[in-house]
């Protein structure tokens, strides 16, 4: 293998409903192209709902560049009419170049703004501290300051932490992380 190995990609647009016959096509044309002198290896990779992918792999330029002007070629790529639509080859030299020439991963979503985190919050506090000065207060008012505050802290830390914080950040989910959400709803109708 050489040091310098050259990849071509080519994106292709399926037709909805003739995506079983792109793929048998996809690695039939593979599986010509693998008796081609210099070839590596390839795949047949799907992006998104119609976005489609013929990926293969040479040793040199020129033995990639001798499949891409071969008369076999231009065979298998008449046989896309009716299935698909090329719209966009790459050739690329070497793996560097392959994985530097990519989109940036997408950013994750900004944090909630800090007034919906302290109502989130207070929701979560308030009511159990309310409860504690109504209901255990009055049988706790003989005890020290400190250890009253003490047991106040611990029994309210315990309830917001493993019972009601849970509970309403997935209530809240939707309001605190919008942008989140609406990603994973065209994930799911996507997938569907």
């Amino acid at each position: 293998m050489t040091s310098n190995p050259v990849t071509v990609t080519t994106a292709y647009r399926v037709v909805p409903g003739r995506e079983a016959d792109f793929h048998s096509w996809g690695w039939a044309m593979l599986g010509v192209s693998a008796r081609q002198p210099g070839f590596l290896g390839g795949g047949v990779l799907v992006d998104g709902e119609a976005e489609w992918h013929v990926v293969y792999r040479f040793t040199t330029e020129g033995t990639a560049r001798a499949w891409e002007d071969s008369a076999a070629r231009r065979e298998w790529s008449g046989r896309t009419l009716g299935i698909a639509r090329e719209t966009d080859r790459r050739s690329m030299r070497g793996s560097k170049a392959w994985f530097d020439s990519q989109a940036p991963a997408p950013r994750p979503p900004a944090p909630p703004s800090k007034w919906k985190l302290w109502f989130v919050n207070m929701s979560a506090v308030f009511p159990p501290v309310l409860l504690f000065n109504l209901i255990a207060l009055p049988y706790l008012g003989g005890l020290n300051p400190i250890v009253r505050t003490l047991l106040l802290c611990l029994c309210v830390t315990a309830l917001v932490t493993w019972i009601l914080m849970p509970r309403l950040q997935r209530f809240f989910k939707k309001w605190l992380y919008p942008p989140l959400q609406a990603l994973r709803g065209r994930h799911k109708r996507r997938t569907a």
